[in-house]
């Protein structure tokens, strides 16, 4: 049991920070950053939503929107988009099932099947929220890693040169978090599913016992007189 809870709670700490994490990474504008600042006066940073650039100096931050979200873009910019608010979605609803599921939250106290039937059910779906949080992510980096090599070797200068920023780096780190939390809740927490449902059928048949005991005793102690007065009663009816 001790080591029941023990997981519970180390699977609730990833899966809070891995969702917090995709989430910051989604909704935060350095998904790249210009590689040479140290030339610059200003930081330029690109998320998948604005654009914004931090003077060095001063550090004021001034950020400009992309266009509508039906415009035309990117297929690495609308793809990383579609794949991180799934992420996003996903890691959400699988950290709430897992508080359903912890033994210290009242609810549902006395179906222990049904609350380790909630925590593997969350376990899943973080697991499916790490694949398009790991894919949009990474991929978005390696994309603008090629891009930005392609450009060094064939000596192209535009300018601004870009490489992938802290938030690409906290999309990954999330997609981790989910995965490790996911394995956590499905892998092991299903090691306790025997003993729980053991100890169910073993709480049923002690019930079940009780009742059938509670039966004869009831049986025995009945009085001769009732006993007989009930036969006679059934003998009239039938005629």
């Amino acid at each position: 049991a001790a080591m029941k809870f023990v997981l519970q709670y180390v699977g609730f700490f990833f899966a809070f920070f891995s969702a917090a994490f995709l989430i910051i990474s989604t909704w935060t504008d350095c998904w790249m950053v210009n590689a040479d600042d140290s030339l610059e006066v200003s930081t330029k940073c690109r998320g998948l939503w604005w654009e914004c650039v931090t003077n060095v100096f001063d550090g004021i931050q001034t950020c400009d929107e992309y266009d509508s979200i039906y415009a035309e873009h990117s297929v690495k910019l609308v793809l990383t988009r579609a794949m991180m608010i799934t992420a996003d979605l996903l890691s959400g609803f699988g950290f709430l099932f897992l508080v359903l599921g912890l033994d210290c939250v009242k609810f549902l106290p006395d179906e222990p099947l049904i609350k380790l039937r909630i925590c593997l059910v969350s376990g899943v779906m973080l697991l499916l929220a790490g694949l398009p949080g790991i894919t949009g992510s990474v991929w978005y980096a390696v994309d603008v890693y090629v891009e930005r090599s392609s450009l060094l070797f064939h000596n192209v200068f535009l300018g601004i040169q870009y490489k992938f920023g802290w938030s690409c780096w906290l999309g990954m780190a999330g997609s981790l978090g989910c995965f490790l939390s996911g394995s956590l809740l499905t892998c092991c927490m299903y090691l306790f599913r025997e003993t729980s449902s053991g100890r169910f059928h073993s709480a049923y048949s002690l019930r079940k016992g009780y009742s059938s005991a509670a039966t004869v005793v009831t049986n025995v102690h009945l009085p001769p007189s009732q006993t007989a007065t009930s036969k006679m009663y059934a003998v009239d009816t039938r005629v």
